[in-house]
């Protein structure tokens, strides 16, 4: 476990974002090699039918996760200040909530996938491959959540590493069963949703295990089993803001997602290359912005204010070169990048679209940086309505423009969107950051 509140702040961010960015880049190497397998061995339409479920499983999971996030966030600052009976009613009470909605979400993805797919406009070629990928994912959707729910006490207490091996771990057996499903045993794109959450379950296992083993050091050796009310509303108050912007995100990226439906398989079949592309090179400014964030909750223990600014006029400094560095990269290596997907001859055209994609979302991470600095401050302050509003004006920009930039100048517009809606997404954490509100937020 890593105690933030003292030492120099930018190696303790770094040095806590190094070990979560590997862990986040292998999360996303399997979503990359079952896009690259997909789309190699199956095809374009089972392609976009997989790829298509993207937004759907993001809105599904997004209250889950986000009051897995929100509790994190109350455990960091429990830490910090070494409260640790807080500590462990959090836990217990984080462990209730969640419980319960994984049940309600794992039901309603089995039995409503279709549904909700024919509101996006899934094109009926496609569809079929989307519900029977969603339909075993959720059928086993126990594995994800329970590794969330690990990884969010482990790296609030300071400890990036554990979750860092888990996902190693499970992407490399992810990829190993990908290959192993649908080019040896010919399964389809069921294949690919098996080998998914097998995964899943042993990046869940490594991490509890883990927990258990460390659960005396961080005050979780005589947890209780019931949780109490004030526990579960605190949870509930300090995750709904951050879970509900996550499902309003995913809300719009559905809505988004329904206007790239409408042209087509090939423009869905591109969007989901290129965007696999972009999750990857984003995970350096996703993960520093979360170390800043553990760092700042963990400081917020100890009203620790100074610390906490100079944490992130520092973290600024590295955001902006980290961002002109992975910009540079995929602009030079975007048409590469894209034949990795797909084959460059047959699908010369999907291509295409999506190198545009790329060359319009590279130019912007600078953008992302800066906002995910001032948002991740907010965050691990507390401050979490702040991060509500700030994250509903971003789904706002990204909506309002894609279609509108899409009505007047095609497929581009939609792409031109995001970097707007970043932009949009800034404003707002900057202001509050500098009026000083912030300071008055402490969970506890």
């Amino acid at each position: 476990m890593k105690d933030m509140t003292q030492g120099n702040p930018i190696r303790l961010i770094v040095g806590f974002a190094i070990p979560m960015l590997i862990g986040n880049i292998f999360q996303q190497i399997y979503n990359v090699v079952d896009t690259v397998v997909v789309g190699r061995y199956l095809g374009e339409e089972a392609l976009a039918g997989v790829g298509s479920t993207g937004t759907l499983n993001m809105f599904l999971l997004a209250l889950i996760f986000g009051l897995c996030n929100g509790a994190g966030l109350v455990i960091a600052q429990c830490f910090g200040c070494q409260d640790w009976k807080k500590l462990q009613r959090a836990v217990t009470a984080m462990i209730w909530v969640v419980g319960i909605l994984t049940v309600v979400i794992s039901v309603l993805g089995i039995t409503a996938c279709r549904f909700f797919l024919g509101l996006l406009s899934v094109p009926d070629n496609v569809i079929g491959y989307s519900v029977t990928y969603l339909r075993i994912i959720y059928s086993f959707v126990l594995g994800s959540v329970l590794y969330n729910a690990a990884s969010a006490i482990l790296r609030s207490t300071g400890d990036s590493r554990t979750p860092l091996y888990a996902l190693i771990a499970a992407s490399l057996v992810n990829v190993g069963l990908d290959i192993f499903f649908i080019v040896v045993c010919d399964m389809g794109v069921a294949g690919v949703a098996f080998a998914t959450v097998i995964a899943q379950f042993l990046s869940a296992a490594i991490t509890i295990c883990f927990l258990l083993k460390k659960r005396k050091q961080i005050g979780l050796f005589e947890m209780s089993v019931r949780p109490a009310k004030e526990d579960i509303i605190l949870i509930i108050k300090t995750g709904f803001p951050a879970a509900f912007q996550s499902c309003m995100i995913s809300l719009g990226g559905m809505s988004v997602q329904r206007l790239i439906n409408s042209y087509g398989s090939e423009v869905m079949a591109a969007y989901v290359a290129a965007n696999r592309i972009d999750s990857v090179a984003i995970q350096v400014i996703v993960s520093i912005g979360t170390a800043l964030s553990v760092f700042t909750g963990q400081n917020m223990g100890k009203n620790q204010f100074d610390r906490i600014r100079e944490g992130l006029y520092r973290t600024l400094v590295i955001m902006v070169g980290a961002s002109v560095l992975i910009a540079a990269l995929v602009l030079i290596f975007r048409y590469p990048l894209m034949a990795l997907f797909l084959d460059s001859d047959a699908s010369a055209r999907v291509i295409s679209i999506g190198v545009n994609y790329l060359s319009i979302i590279g130019i912007a991470y600078v953008i992302a940086g800066v906002m995910q600095s001032y948002q991740n401050v907010i965050r691990g302050a507390g401050d979490v309505n702040t991060c509500m509003v700030a994250g509903l004006t971003e789904l706002a920009g990204r909506i309002v423009f894609a279609y509108l930039l899409s009505y007047l100048i095609g497929v581009n517009g939609i792409w031109i969107a995001t970097p707007i809606s970043w932009g949009c997404g800034c404003v707002i954490p900057v202001i509050r950051y500098y009026s000083g509100k912030w300071k008055t937020k402490k969970l506890v």
